[in-house]
């Protein structure tokens, strides 16, 4: 797929507030100072998100298993939550994609957003609060997703799995 623009976002600042878009030569060419259309942002040129993304982009470019360790991580993560809800006798359902994943309150498959809406709000309000105080802070939403980073290490991920067993059990 060859787009006529293309966007960006927090990868390219290494996570920062950034964003950023490019496109075929004959639209860019529209842009100021080369043509009429004038673009600004607050952040446009921030020097910290731009060396933290170009250390980022560094790092990934030079481990080529950059996202399969990724992958890798969040699978471990994914399955930690998953045997302590099968330990435990909690239905939740759990979603995964790449190194992003999200656990809804409830037993049902969710694809959609019609099954994301079966689930338990309340009940993941609770698990949130639990969680945080175990030392994890979640998206506050079970319609967010978790994102593992390459700075998160097994003993991090096991951290995570521990917590969500003592959030679990409470519940």
């Amino acid at each position: 797929i060859t787009p006529d623009l293309t966007t960006f976002g927090k990868i390219i600042g290494g996570g920062l507030p950034v964003g950023a878009y490019g496109g075929r030569e004959e639209i860019m060419k529209l842009i100021a100072p080369a043509g009429p259309v004038y673009q600004a942002g607050t952040l446009s040129g921030n020097p910290l998100a731009m060396q933290a993304g170009y250390e980022t982009l560094k790092i990934i470019d030079n481990d080529k298993n950059f996202y399969k360790k990724l992958g890798e991580n969040c699978q471990y993560l994914y399955d930690g939550l998953l045997e302590v809800n099968k330990k435990l006798n909690k239905n939740l359902t759990l979603n995964s994609c790449g190194s992003m994943f999200t656990m809804f309150f409830t037993d049902q498959k969710v694809t959609d957003f019609d099954s994301a809406k079966t689930s338990d709000t309340k009940a993941f309000g609770r698990y949130f609060n639990l969680m945080l105080e175990n030392g994890i802070y979640l998206p506050p939403s079970q319609f967010e997703a978790w994102f593992v980073s390459a700075a998160h290490s097994h003993k991090d991920l096991d951290k995570t799995i521990k917590a969500h067993h003592s959030a679990m059990k409470a519940l």
